[in-house]
């Protein structure tokens, strides 16, 4: 497959890239429409469960001495 599109004249080639850039830029932009749409958006309940399984960042002071 990748030989096929190396095979493609350069103009091609960044036709298809930017395609494929659109298509993700869409579909990202598309599915948040859809969740709300088909009623698939998460609860306050769900983002809290989601909440605990978040990592955190825990930060240490390196100027205080022991």
């Amino acid at each position: 497959m990748f030989k096929a599109y190396k095979n493609l004249s350069r103009k091609t080639r960044a036709g298809v890239g930017i395609a494929v850039i659109a298509w993700g830029g869409a579909g990202l932009y598309l599915s948040e429409r859809a969740e709300e749409r088909f009623g698939l958006t998460p609860s306050e309940k769900d983002m809290e469960e989601l909440r605990k399984y978040k990592p955190q960042i825990i930060t240490i002071d390196k100027s205080e001495t022991r």
